[in-house]
Protein backbone atom coordinates (compact mmCIF):
# COMPACT_ATOMS: atom_id res chain seq x y z
CA UNK A 1 0.00 0.00 0.00
CA UNK A 2 1.05 3.43 -1.01
CA UNK A 3 2.64 5.55 1.75
CA UNK A 4 0.65 8.82 2.88
CA UNK A 5 4.22 10.53 1.77
CA UNK A 6 3.56 9.18 -1.79
CA UNK A 7 0.43 10.52 -2.04
CA UNK A 8 1.39 14.36 -0.37
CA UNK A 9 4.28 14.06 -3.44
CA UNK A 10 1.66 13.24 -5.65
CA UNK A 11 -0.52 16.13 -4.92
CA UNK A 12 2.38 18.49 -4.59
CA UNK A 13 3.23 17.84 -8.33
CA UNK A 14 -0.50 17.80 -9.63
CA UNK A 15 -0.44 21.33 -8.04
CA UNK A 16 2.64 22.73 -9.40
CA UNK A 17 1.64 21.47 -13.14
CA UNK A 18 -1.41 23.55 -12.23
CA UNK A 19 0.71 26.57 -11.43
CA UNK A 20 2.93 26.33 -14.38
CA UNK A 21 0.28 25.50 -16.87
CA UNK A 22 -0.37 28.76 -18.30
CA UNK A 23 2.18 30.85 -20.65
CA UNK A 24 4.54 33.02 -18.67
CA UNK A 25 5.16 35.77 -21.79
CA UNK A 26 4.52 35.63 -25.14
CA UNK A 27 4.87 33.16 -27.55
CA UNK A 28 5.53 35.65 -30.56
CA UNK A 29 6.98 38.67 -31.46
CA UNK A 30 3.13 40.57 -31.54
CA UNK A 31 -0.10 39.59 -31.97
CA UNK A 32 -1.66 42.94 -33.33
CA UNK A 33 -6.07 42.46 -32.89
CA UNK A 34 -7.42 41.57 -35.71
CA UNK A 35 -10.90 43.95 -34.86
CA UNK A 36 -12.73 42.36 -37.77
CA UNK A 37 -12.42 38.63 -36.72
CA UNK A 38 -15.61 36.83 -35.92
CA UNK A 39 -13.30 34.62 -33.40
CA UNK A 40 -14.51 35.09 -30.06
CA UNK A 41 -11.31 35.16 -27.61
CA UNK A 42 -9.80 37.03 -24.23
CA UNK A 43 -8.78 39.71 -25.89
CA UNK A 44 -8.71 39.66 -29.26
CA UNK A 45 -7.68 37.04 -32.41
CA UNK A 46 -4.38 37.66 -34.38
CA UNK A 47 -3.97 39.83 -37.75
CA UNK A 48 -2.21 37.92 -39.88
CA UNK A 49 1.44 38.96 -39.76
CA UNK A 50 1.64 39.57 -43.29
CA UNK A 51 -1.11 42.02 -43.20
CA UNK A 52 0.82 43.70 -39.92
CA UNK A 53 2.26 47.59 -40.74
CA UNK A 54 4.06 49.96 -38.39
CA UNK A 55 0.62 51.70 -38.49
CA UNK A 56 -0.45 48.78 -36.14
CA UNK A 57 1.96 50.03 -33.70
CA UNK A 58 1.23 53.97 -34.07
CA UNK A 59 -0.73 56.57 -32.12
CA UNK A 60 -0.88 60.81 -32.62
CA UNK A 61 -2.73 63.18 -30.64
CA UNK A 62 -1.43 62.75 -26.80
CA UNK A 63 0.26 66.38 -27.83
CA UNK A 64 -3.19 67.65 -27.67
CA UNK A 65 -4.97 68.45 -24.54
CA UNK A 66 -8.17 67.02 -23.58
CA UNK A 67 -11.67 68.73 -23.56
CA UNK A 68 -12.15 69.42 -20.18
CA UNK A 69 -15.39 71.53 -20.33
CA UNK A 70 -17.43 68.84 -18.52
CA UNK A 71 -19.05 68.93 -14.42
CA UNK A 72 -16.25 67.11 -13.29
CA UNK A 73 -13.79 68.98 -15.23
CA UNK A 74 -11.03 66.95 -16.35
CA UNK A 75 -10.84 64.54 -19.65
CA UNK A 76 -8.80 61.00 -19.96
CA UNK A 77 -7.45 60.59 -23.40
CA UNK A 78 -6.88 56.60 -23.62
CA UNK A 79 -4.02 54.92 -25.75
CA UNK A 80 -4.94 50.97 -25.02
CA UNK A 81 -5.78 48.02 -27.75
CA UNK A 82 -8.74 50.12 -28.49
CA UNK A 83 -6.62 52.90 -30.24
CA UNK A 84 -3.15 50.39 -31.02
CA UNK A 85 -4.02 47.22 -31.94
CA UNK A 86 -0.70 46.35 -31.72
CA UNK A 87 -1.07 46.54 -27.80
CA UNK A 88 -2.81 43.23 -27.94
CA UNK A 89 -1.58 40.51 -25.67
CA UNK A 90 1.04 43.08 -24.72
CA UNK A 91 -0.37 43.49 -21.05
CA UNK A 92 -0.14 47.61 -21.12
CA UNK A 93 -1.42 50.50 -22.35
CA UNK A 94 -1.75 54.21 -21.11
CA UNK A 95 -3.65 57.28 -20.67
CA UNK A 96 -2.95 61.39 -20.85
CA UNK A 97 -5.51 63.26 -18.06
CA UNK A 98 -6.29 66.63 -18.38
CA UNK A 99 -7.77 68.15 -15.45
CA UNK A 100 -8.87 72.39 -15.27
CA UNK A 101 -8.71 74.15 -12.33
CA UNK A 102 -10.43 72.65 -9.48
CA UNK A 103 -10.94 69.64 -11.79
CA UNK A 104 -11.64 65.56 -10.59
CA UNK A 105 -10.99 62.45 -11.94
CA UNK A 106 -13.55 61.24 -9.91
CA UNK A 107 -13.75 58.08 -7.87
CA UNK A 108 -13.40 54.98 -10.35
CA UNK A 109 -11.64 51.61 -10.36
CA UNK A 110 -9.34 49.93 -13.02
CA UNK A 111 -10.99 46.36 -12.88
CA UNK A 112 -7.52 45.10 -14.65
CA UNK A 113 -4.70 46.93 -13.85
CA UNK A 114 -2.61 48.70 -11.79
CA UNK A 115 -1.58 52.60 -12.64
CA UNK A 116 1.12 54.20 -12.05
CA UNK A 117 0.48 57.87 -12.45
CA UNK A 118 3.02 60.42 -13.46
CA UNK A 119 2.43 64.64 -13.07
CA UNK A 120 3.66 66.37 -16.23
CA UNK A 121 2.30 69.93 -15.70
CA UNK A 122 1.48 71.65 -12.19
CA UNK A 123 -0.35 69.57 -9.01
CA UNK A 124 -2.91 67.20 -7.46
CA UNK A 125 -4.22 65.88 -4.63
CA UNK A 126 -4.30 61.94 -5.21
CA UNK A 127 -5.71 58.91 -2.78
CA UNK A 128 -6.98 55.19 -3.01
CA UNK A 129 -8.60 53.56 -0.47
CA UNK A 130 -8.47 49.75 0.50
CA UNK A 131 -10.53 46.76 1.00
CA UNK A 132 -13.12 45.75 3.74
CA UNK A 133 -12.61 46.03 6.72
CA UNK A 134 -10.07 48.65 6.55
CA UNK A 135 -10.91 50.97 4.15
CA UNK A 136 -7.97 52.77 4.42
CA UNK A 137 -7.15 56.13 2.13
CA UNK A 138 -3.91 56.37 1.15
CA UNK A 139 -3.80 60.28 -0.16
CA UNK A 140 -0.89 62.58 -0.88
CA UNK A 141 -0.21 66.05 -2.88
CA UNK A 142 1.65 65.46 -6.13
CA UNK A 143 3.74 67.86 -7.59
CA UNK A 144 5.49 67.96 -11.19
CA UNK A 145 7.46 64.79 -11.52
CA UNK A 146 6.10 63.04 -8.99
CA UNK A 147 5.31 59.46 -9.24
CA UNK A 148 1.94 57.46 -7.82
CA UNK A 149 0.61 54.14 -8.09
CA UNK A 150 -3.17 53.10 -7.96
CA UNK A 151 -3.64 49.19 -7.13
CA UNK A 152 -5.45 47.05 -9.12
CA UNK A 153 -9.03 47.35 -8.36
CA UNK A 154 -8.94 50.00 -5.75
CA UNK A 155 -11.04 53.08 -5.71
CA UNK A 156 -8.90 56.00 -6.51
CA UNK A 157 -9.25 59.41 -7.35
CA UNK A 158 -7.24 62.96 -8.70
CA UNK A 159 -8.46 66.61 -7.60
CA UNK A 160 -6.87 69.75 -8.86
CA UNK A 161 -7.48 71.59 -5.97
CA UNK A 162 -5.53 74.81 -7.80
CA UNK A 163 -6.35 77.43 -10.26
CA UNK A 164 -3.77 76.36 -13.46
CA UNK A 165 -4.61 73.72 -15.77
CA UNK A 166 -2.90 70.06 -14.92
CA UNK A 167 -1.50 67.53 -17.06
CA UNK A 168 -0.88 63.96 -16.22
CA UNK A 169 0.10 60.77 -17.67
CA UNK A 170 -1.31 57.24 -16.52
CA UNK A 171 0.40 54.05 -17.27
CA UNK A 172 -1.93 50.98 -16.66
CA UNK A 173 -1.16 47.18 -16.51
CA UNK A 174 -3.12 46.17 -18.98
CA UNK A 175 -4.54 46.55 -23.01
CA UNK A 176 -7.72 47.12 -22.02
CA UNK A 177 -7.71 48.13 -18.08
CA UNK A 178 -11.57 48.81 -18.13
CA UNK A 179 -12.85 51.91 -16.22
CA UNK A 180 -15.82 51.83 -13.64
CA UNK A 181 -16.91 55.27 -12.22
CA UNK A 182 -18.24 54.83 -9.07
CA UNK A 183 -21.06 57.37 -9.08
CA UNK A 184 -22.54 56.59 -12.30
CA UNK A 185 -22.14 52.73 -11.96
CA UNK A 186 -24.36 52.88 -9.01
CA UNK A 187 -26.39 55.90 -9.41
CA UNK A 188 -27.00 55.41 -13.30
CA UNK A 189 -27.23 52.30 -13.78
CA UNK A 190 -29.75 50.83 -16.63
CA UNK A 191 -32.09 49.71 -15.29
CA UNK A 192 -31.25 51.87 -12.62
CA UNK A 193 -31.09 50.18 -9.07
CA UNK A 194 -33.78 50.31 -6.71
CA UNK A 195 -33.76 53.38 -4.34
CA UNK A 196 -34.92 51.38 -1.69
CA UNK A 197 -31.59 49.50 -1.96
CA UNK A 198 -29.24 52.49 -2.35
CA UNK A 199 -31.22 54.20 0.55
CA UNK A 200 -30.45 51.38 2.87
CA UNK A 201 -26.96 51.02 1.51
CA UNK A 202 -26.02 54.65 2.00
CA UNK A 203 -28.22 55.20 5.30
CA UNK A 204 -30.38 58.17 3.84
CA UNK A 205 -33.79 59.15 2.67
CA UNK A 206 -34.97 57.71 -0.77
CA UNK A 207 -35.86 61.33 -1.83
CA UNK A 208 -32.07 62.00 -1.99
CA UNK A 209 -31.25 58.80 -3.91
CA UNK A 210 -34.08 60.17 -6.16
CA UNK A 211 -32.33 63.23 -6.42
CA UNK A 212 -28.91 61.65 -7.09
CA UNK A 213 -30.24 59.39 -9.81
CA UNK A 214 -31.81 62.25 -11.71
CA UNK A 215 -28.25 63.41 -12.00
CA UNK A 216 -27.05 60.61 -13.91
Amino acid sequence: MASPRFFLLALLAASLSQAFASDPSQLQDFCVADKMSPVLVNGFACKDPAAVTVEDFFFSGLHMAGNTSNRQGSAVTGVNVAQISGLNTLGISLARVDYAPYGLNPLHIHPRATEILTVLEGSLYVGFVTSNPENKLFAKVLSKGDVFVFPQGSIHFQFNYGTKNVIALAALSSQNPGVITIANAVFGSRPSISDDILAKAFEVDKKIVDRIQAQF
